[in-house]
This record gives C-alpha cells, structure tokens and sequence, in this order.
C-alpha cells in the first residue's frame, strides 16, 4: 500500500511515540467493533486522523513544519485509515459450523 506524504508522516510519528500509538491502537479497535461496515470504518477513522493531523500542526515537529511550508490544506489520509485497520484490527473470520460446506465462488 502506498501512502501519501501526509500519511507517512502521521505513521512514522506514531511508531516513534509509544503512547500516541498505544492511543491510536485502541482508538482503531474501537471504530472496527462499533462499524460494521469496514468502509464505514475507513472513512471515520480517516476523519479522525485528519483532526489529529490539524491539532498536531500547532504544537508538533514534524507535522508544525509541514504545515508552515505547505500550509493546512486538507488531505486524504483514507489510505493511513485503511491500512491502520488491516494492521491493528483484522477483520475476523468466522468459524464454518460443523458440516457446513465452504463457499465456492463458481459453483
């Protein structure tokens, strides 16, 4: 997955703060059990990502410095978004009962 500058840099700040990324841990578990639609998930997370984005450009290198050179123009962080969920909430799949037979797509 490719992330755009924005993105890298949030993902980069995370995994050098232990306590931001233990917050965003749990905050993307909690959007993955409350959404029952990943997409819905994706998007709401990717809001939540850009307020952090927005709040950490007053007080935070490197985000204060991206934000002076380039100023606070909003951008997507969907991709962030989509792959904080692969990573820190899988999706779980649901055991087959016993006896059931697996799904074939061409049947």
């Amino acid at each position: 997955m490719s992330l755009n500058r924005a993105e890298q840099m949030v993902f980069d700040y995370l995994q050098r703060e232990p306590d931001e990324k233990r917050h965003w841990q749990g905050k993307v578990t909690g959007i993955s059990e409350r959404a029952r639609d990943p997409h819905v998930a994706a998007m709401e997370l990717e809001g939540e990502l850009w307020r952090y984005y927005e709040e950490r450009s007053a007080v935070a290198s490197p985000f204060r410095e991206a934000a002076q050179r380039e100023g606070l123009r909003r951008v997507s962080l969907r991709n962030l978004a989509e792959y904080l969920l692969r990573i820190w909430a899988p999706v779980k799949v649901k055991p087959r009962a016993e006896g059931e037979e697996p799904w074939r797509p061409y049947a």
